[in-house]
């Protein structure tokens, strides 16, 4: 198991490697000058040269890449263009802002989803199947953006029970989190819905019957268990994902996370900010992987990485 962790690990970094290069390349490879978005495009040559001097703009990409990953690596991720504020400390109140937001999404999609899939592979083929399937589906299929304005006009406007927008108490949390959980529980119904049907009708849940053992007990004690792993896997899968599609979520409900960070960013051309956001994404999105490994071997001590 630790040989696989190591492994895993290395192969993280790797990957967080090629993320820095290709992160590090975008501020070259579109028409903008970030020296001209810091002093103005009225700057003149003068001023343009010295602050190409003072950000290093002067050196090869080579020496510019590496005194990039050496910041990096010890947590300096430069300072925006746009306020010439360090990036890392920007970050850090926003990354917790949307970590809260896709832990209460995924807490949604996963009470719901989970639910869902549960009644529907219980009640095979009847009206109850037809509806859970259906929800799930619509979840699946419904735009983030488009539920977001939905529940704010339900929930905001129509009937004035919880903010459109901003944060600052749990009411303002509640419409930006179901807004972002319903795709995931989509998904999830479906995967526990698939994985549930499969494990009932094996021979160890014949057997738990054939014993006696209540319905109740056949389904959540002994089928449910057996059935977590692939619904696991998609729980991590959809945790990552919801940590990149909160920049949606954060846009529509004016939540100031690192999603709406990001556009703001994009809109100012401030590349060290963009930079360093992709980063920090790349890097959660490696650790809810590797956590999921992990889980693996937790939830059935028969399930060993190689």
């Amino acid at each position: 198991m630790l040989t696989y962790l190591i492994r895993r690990i290395v192969f993280g970094a790797a990957v967080l490697v090629g993320t820095s290069l290709i992160t590090f390349l975008i501020a070259f490879v579109v028409p903008a000058d970030p020296a001209i978005a810091m002093a103005g495009a009225k700057a003149d040559p003068q001023t343009l040269a010295s602050i190409r001097r003072e950000l290093h703009l002067d050196q090869p990409l080579y020496v510019q890449y590496s005194r990039y990953v050496e910041r990096a690596v010890r947590g300096d991720l430069g300072r925006s263009t746009a306020t010439s504020l360090p990036v890392a400390g920007e970050l850090g109140e926003r990354f917790l802002r949307t970590l809260l937001l896709a832990g209460a999404a995924i807490l949604v999609a996963t009470l719901v989803g989970v639910t869902l899939g549960i009644l529907s592979a219980t009640h095979r083929a009847s009206l109850l199947d037809f509806v859970a399937t259906a929800l799930a589906l619509a979840g699946v299929s419904t735009p983030i953006f488009w539920s977001g304005l939905i529940l704010i006009l339900l929930f905001s406007v129509e009937l004035p029970w919880l903010p459109a927008g901003g944060t600052g108490s749990f009411a303002h949390l509640i419409l930006p989190a179901v807004s972002l959980g319903l795709f995931g529980a989509g998904v999830i119904a479906r995967q526990t819905r698939s994985s549930m049907l499969e494990t009932l009708g094996e021979d160890f849940v014949r057997t738990a019957r054939a014993k006696g053992l209540t319905e109740r007990i056949v389904v959540y004690k002994h089928a449910l268990k057996n059935a977590l792993i692939p619904v696991v896997t998609v729980l991590a899968d959809q945790f990552g994902r919801m940590l990149g599609g909160a920049i949606l979520t954060e846009t529509v409900f004016s939540w100031p996370g690192m999603g709406r960070y990001l556009i703001e960013a994009i809109a100012m051309r401030d590349y060290p900010v963009i930079q360093g956001i992709i980063l920090v994404f790349a890097t959660s999105f490696l650790v809810v992987n590797l956590l999921l490994d992990i889980s693996y071997a937790l939830l059935d001590p028969r399930v060993q990485p190689e």
